[in-house]
């Protein structure tokens, strides 16, 4: 008898589910069961590419006199995790101006006295400014104007937000400063998405692998079983006791297993057998801080949502 293929909505409201086996502040996996390959690289696809989060895009340096050059140093800053909720404010276009629905300021204001030891500065010494701008900042036009400006917001950010606004890892390094060095920096955060640049990505990673399945084609018992069992570096396999002195080895942990193929090596080749379950995946999905992983994945399910919407829209 075939494998059943086909695709209904019958059989995928009968046979979807999703199974949480782990889950942390900063990472989840769980079980998707019922689903086609499509639909889970999908969900992966949309995780990494088309899920908002909040990033630093724009620098605006005043000083910095560390021996890393500008552009390695902004760099850096981008990568830097945010502890914003992107649910909570606005794409910013070309043509709009710096408000506290749309942008997050930070400053960064480091210096390292003569005759002091090296200075380590890290994430943590960027300070939110929930009223926009402290410094007088200016574009190059505006400095040949002699003209000073400064993006202040019409209300502080403390208004309209649930709790202050940070990083989220408060030890990453950005650089080291030697006496007499200082950086002294301004930046502003937006909103956008990993597919335009991958400091917007939400999730370290996101990825799936189809559940494995162990089968024996027949029993392994005795010392056979005993070698299965050690050959195995993930311990997929554990012994069973039949009584009288029998043993026979059974598949205890499928899920641990890498598919190193170990177990189908030496004298067991033609006894155990290595497979996948075709409708059945392990999700795991590693958040950045944004927001938890939980939360990634139910707003991926919106997106993906919105997306068949749009295509049923069209074709109506």
């Amino acid at each position: 008898m075939g494998i059943d293929n086909s695709v209904s909505a019958e059989k995928f409201c009968k046979n979807f589910k999703v199974e949480i086996s782990r889950l942390t502040e900063d990472d989840m996996e769980f079980d998707m069961i019922g689903i086609d390959a499509s639909i889970a690289n999908a969900f992966r696809r949309i995780l990494i590419a088309e899920l908002p989060t909040m990033a630093i895009e724009k620098v605006l340096m005043v000083d910095n006199t560390s021996v890393i050059a500008d552009e390695v140093l902004l760099h850096r800053l981008g990568l830097i995790p945010l502890d914003a909720d992107p649910r909570h404010f606005e794409y910013m276009s070309e043509n709009d101006v710096p408000n506290e629905r749309n942008t997050i300021v930070y400053k960064l204001h480091v210096s390292c006295k003569k005759g002091s030891p090296w200075l380590t500065v890290k994430s943590g010494d960027l300070e939110w400014l929930p009223e926009g701008s402290r410094l007088p900042l200016a574009s190059p036009a505006q400095s040949r104007d002699k003209q000073k400006t400064y993006t202040s917001f019409s209300r502080s950010q403390n208004d309209i937000l649930e709790k202050p606004l940070g990083v989220k890892f408060k030890d990453i390094t950005i650089a080291r400063l030697g006496p007499g060095q200082a950086i002294e920096l301004e930046v502003h955060a937006v909103k956008g998405m990993g597919k335009v640049h991958a400091k917007w990505s939400p999730v370290a990673t996101a990825w799936y692998r189809m559940f494995p399945e162990v089968v024996f084609r027949k029993e392994i018992k005795g010392d056979n079983a005993e070698k299965l069992v050690k050959k195995c570096p993930v311990n997929v396999f554990d012994i069973e006791d039949l009584g009288n002195g029998e043993k026979r080895a059974v598949v205890a942990r499928p899920r641990a297993c890498t598919l190193c193929r170990e177990c189908v090596m030496g004298p067991s080749r033609e006894q155990v057998e290595l497979r996948r379950v075709r409708d059945h995946f392990i999700f795991t999905i590693e958040s950045t801080g944004g927001l938890p992983p939980e939360a990634l994945f139910t707003e991926a399910v919106r997106i993906l949502e919105e997306k068949c919407e749009r295509v049923i829209s069209e074709l109506s």
